[in-house]
């Protein structure tokens, strides 16, 4: 079925955007007395440009090692001057959302895991297309990966994705997002399961590496 909406000229967006998705009605969330994303954390912007330190050494994400709450690292670390393009830095206690084709849930926690078996000093990146979300304070904000998750917001991304080749949605409707506040009362215990659930994947990720290692061990055994 298709949708309709009527913009006066003033309601435009700045820059007088007239792509129609921009206004598409399936983008907004009735509001009720709750924050808005952008009240809860605040978008981290750090980046390295390409060929950076050689000296340093960078473990890199792409939107594809983001998945359903969790971040992979698919690939070592590299040195600086191995990055082709600019990255943004990423730290423990944050959250990553893919701007990139919202259903594929490009969405983690990032957990201080990710760092467990890498050599001191390894920082952790990403590609750009990542919107970084920083928590204001010391307070977990690992509640926000269902509620990205959820059915309802991820209604609103799909609707606010733009563009034909690379469909985005923007910073400013990730930031508006209303926070029901029933979510943000009973957020610390969220929070804590969502951690918890991925510090378990993490184990069996290298519960599975582990028996992998064996499994090439006794085959090398045999062969030998």
């Amino acid at each position: 079925m298709s949708i309709a909406t009527v913009v006066d000229i003033g309601r435009l967006d700045a820059g007088w955007i007239l792509a129609p998705e921009r206004y598409d009605p399936r983008r907004r969330r009735a509001r009720d007395a709750g924050p808005c994303v952008g009240d809860l954390v605040q978008a981290q912007r750090e980046t390295i440009a390409a060929n950076a330190d050689a000296a340093r050494r960078y473990l890199v994400f792409d939107t594809g090692d983001a998945k359903d709450g969790v971040l992979t690292a698919r690939k070592p670390p590299v040195g600086g001057a191995e990055i082709r393009s600019a990255k943004k830095h990423i730290r423990p206690r944050q959250v990553v959302i893919s701007r990139l084709r919202p259903y594929l849930r490009q969405v983690a926690w990032v957990d201080a895991g990710l760092l467990a078996d890498q050599t001191p000093g390894t920082e952790l990146v990403c590609s750009t297309e990542f919107f970084v979300l920083e928590p204001l304070d010391s307070t977990s904000v690992a509640f926000l990966v269902p509620f990205l998750l959820s059915p309802p917001i991820q209604a609103v991304l799909a609707a606010a994705q733009e563009g034909g080749h690379h469909p985005r949605f923007n910073e400013r409707t990730l930031m508006t997002l209303p926070v029901p506040s029933a979510l943000v009362r009973n957020a610390p215990e969220l929070s804590a399961d969502v951690e918890r659930a991925v510090d378990q994947a993490r184990a069996a990720y290298a519960g599975v590496r582990g028996a992998v290692a064996a499994a090439a061990q006794l085959q090398s055994a045999a062969a030998g």
